[in-house]
């Protein structure tokens, strides 16, 4: 009678049935316990840990971010997690079986997923896309990126390059070609076209055959970063000034914790950290064995993130570091050139320290021993000698993140090292493997709940789907098509995720019944689970969810739409708000053409 139920389900399912009523439909399983954690992994773990979590580390008190973090993680982010894990395993359907399943009435929670997740996929393959371009690129020496190119006379640089820097002027007129605002798409760049093509095929044929293919796919996608990250922090620590980017990531600052904008955005990490509410996470779940101990999954799982995320910010402040200790000696080294012509005239030799010997490099520590004296005496008239400001420190407080933080700053202190193109090539590697480790949970939460519901071939909606992807995500790869990817980043998933998980725990809580889960739960793993997530799932979750989807709307209410826009006249970037006017030339400066610059 069960198993007649579960293929001819009634309409009028009553909400209070039983998950342990269900019977396992066929599908497909796990080789191993341990190809579903790399799954889990390489979906959870993903460009936002390299990129993101150490920018928002570095704005929000360094190391004293982590304790909002890490406890918002196990008051949010794992018991969440485990509600997901959990009702993916018993149900054994995607997303939108299991809604549907709880009650017919919310059916639509998975579909809305679906969407959320087809919305994300068409701009984070084109990250894929531009991370593969940059990888071809890496074998050469020098890297194409080294050093600003020529003019056709072959006298002098480039201006646009010049007064930015090589790896700036490479990524928005090299790579990219970008056009001056979104209004202005400027045609297909067809290097990034082949790449977002090259991008989506690797992502189809990993995930044609579901996880059969994509699980064996997962042991290098999912371990390779971390061997990459491992190597880069041993390398990144025997630089000089490693040190210095550690230390200043990981000083506390704790008055900032007292901030609720903190607070708010160790939230939202912690939120799309683990993938909640793409139904990835229940999608790869449902191939799991009923008696799975998805509890201990789902602890493994979150602190592997976080501590992937610890590590990544380790990485990137100590190759920040050691760049920022460059940027500060070719500071000094100009300075002390400007010092140098004015001794004996607006400088007195006398105020030089007599150890400093300006025919040799002069040490960091020398020259501000000399500035400081210069400045006592000087006062005033200090400022007139136009000497720029050299800190290490103020160095590595140029918080980037995101493409500026891969494309630009990583990969000028990547010129920098020994063996440059080895390190690109790994570092761009690592990358593809992030996103592609992300893209397969993403595109499963696609594919599986809707292979559960219409009954189609998984073969053909895997590439249905991913020419259709494709096909959309021209839009990503025109000119303007950055600014594209930046505005589907901050404006297509925040808030109907939050919705979504939001509805997703107020089903399983208040719906089906905490009491009634907690007794599947049991019957499942074979104990009953802690009391606190009793607690959490019923009533601190949604309410802290709650507090966060407010805040999020009053925070878009309050700023609009923009995006950040590299105008090539001003050659640098700055914030424009969509359909605005473009940016107010000056009548005596006519723009730039192309071929002139």
């Amino acid at each position: 009678r069960n198993k007649q139920l579960l293929h001819n389900p009634p309409s009028h399912t009553p909400k209070t049935e039983s998950l342990s009523d269900s019977t396992p439909l066929t599908r497909p399983a796990w080789n191993s316990k341990l190809q579903y954690i790399l799954a889990q992994v390489g979906f959870s773990v993903g460009l936002g840990n390299v990129w993101r979590f150490p920018y928002l580390c570095q704005k929000n008190g360094g190391g004293a971010y982590l304790v909002p973090y890490l406890i918002l993680l196990i008051v949010i982010g794992i018991p969440l997690f485990f509600l997901e894990l959990s009702v993916g395993q018993r149900i054994r359907r995607g997303s939108i079986g299991v809604w549907n399943y709880i009650s017919p009435r919310l059916g639509g929670i998975g579909f809305a997923s679906c969407v959320v997740c087809f919305f994300v996929a068409l701009y984070y393959n084109v990250i894929i896309g531009w991370s593969l371009f940059y990888f071809s690129q890496s074998f050469q020496q020098p890297l194409p990126w080294h050093e600003c190119p020529l003019v056709k006379n072959k006298t002098t640089t480039l201006p646009e390059c010049e007064k930015s820097s090589a790896t700036t002027y490479y990524w928005y007129r090299e790579a990219l070609n970008i056009s001056d605002s979104i209004s202005e798409s400027g045609g297909l760049n067809w290097r990034m076209t082949i790449c977002l093509l090259a991008a989506w095929s690797m992502v189809c044929l990993a995930m044609i055959k579901g996880i059969q293919s994509s699980g064996k796919v997962m042991y290098f996608s999912s371990l390779f970063p971390y061997v990459v990250l491992i190597c880069f922090l041993v390398r990144a620590l025997l630089l000089k000034g490693s040190v210095d980017g550690i230390r200043h990531m990981f000083t506390p600052k704790l008055e900032i914790m007292l901030e609720a904008k903190v607070w708010r955005e160790a939230a939202t990490q912690v939120f799309f950290a683990l993938g909640l509410g793409f139904g990835g996470v229940i999608a790869f779940s449902s191939y799991n064995k009923r008696d799975n101990n998805c509890h201990f999954d789902a602890v493994l799982v979150s602190f592997i993130n976080f501590f992937t995320s610890v590590l990544a910010t380790l990485v990137v402040f100590a190759v920040l570091g050691f760049k920022a200790n460059i940027m500060n000696g070719k500071c000094v080294a100009l300075n002390t050139k400007k010092i140098v012509g004015f001794l004996g005239n607006e400088i007195s030799r006398d105020l030089i320290p007599h150890h400093i010997n300006f025919s040799a490099t002069v040490s960091a520590e020398d020259y501000q021993k000399m500035t400081v004296l210069i400045r006592g005496v000087m006062e005033k008239d200090y400022q007139l000698l136009g000497l720029g400001s050299c800190s290490i420190e103020e160095e590595l407080n140029k918080a980037v993140q995101g493409t500026g933080l891969a494309f630009i700053a990583f990969t000028e202190a990547m010129t920098h090292f020994p063996a440059s193109p080895f390190w690109s090539v790994m570092f761009f590697l690592m990358l593809v493997n992030l996103g592609l480790g992300s893209m397969f949970g993403t595109i499963e939460g696609i594919i599986t709940p809707l292979v559960d519901t219409f009954k189609v071939r998984k073969e053909f909606l895997t590439v249905g789907v991913c020419l259709l992807a494709f096909f959309i995500g021209l839009l990503f790869v025109q000119r303007s098509g950055n600014y594209w990817v930046a505005m589907f980043d901050d404006y297509s998933a925040t808030l109907p995720l939050l919705i979504v998980v939001i509805l997703e725990n107020v089903a399983v809580a208040w719906v089906y019944g905490t009491d009634k889960f907690f007794e599947d739960l049991k019957d499942m793993l074979g104990f009953t689970p802690f009391r606190f997530y009793y607690y959490m799932w019923k009533y601190v979750t949604p309410l802290l969810l709650i507090l966060l989807l407010g805040s999020s709307v009053i925070q878009l209410g309050m700023t609009p739409p923009s995006y950040s826009a590299w105008i090539k006249d001003l050659v640098k970037a700055i914030n424009q708000i969509p359909n605005s006017p473009p940016w107010p030339r000056p009548k005596s400066s006519p723009r730039m053409s192309e071929t002139r610059l």
